[in-house]
């Protein structure tokens, strides 16, 4: 069974700093590229950012660009998103994602989600 589970989340001042983790199990954590996304309340789910099986590449929404960033640790098979400079308008859920391709088949997992909340 997968299971994700994000932690880190909060109550923090603009301009401050939050590092969320993710901790995956029930899966081979190196073969996943993983994935940040955030969903706000009435708007849709937003990515966020990304990062590869071996972590040599990432990607990054463009608000974020430049304020985050994803990393991971395949030996405890976690992911972290370091968030910097922190503005009210990324309050949001924000949610860890795991996906691979294995010949036509895709297979994606979510956690259930952290609150953020970025006070002005």
């Amino acid at each position: 069974q997968v299971q994700l589970v994000e932690s880190g989340g909060g109550l923090v001042q603009a301009g401050g700093s939050l590092r969320l983790s993710c901790a995956a199990s029930g899966l081979t954590f190196s073969n996943y590229g993983m994935g940040w996304f955030r969903q706000a309340p009435g708007k849709e789910r937003e990515f966020v950012a990304a990062i590869g099986w071996s972590g040599g590449s990432t990607y990054y929404g463009d608000s974020v660009k430049g304020r985050f960033t994803i990393s991971r640790d395949n030996a405890k098979g976690t992911v972290y998103l370091q968030m910097n400079h922190l503005k009210p308008e990324d309050t949001a859920v924000y949610y860890c994602n795991a996906g691979v391709t294995e010949g036509l088949m895709t297979y994606t997992y979510w956690g259930q989600g952290t609150q953020v909340t970025v006070s002005s």
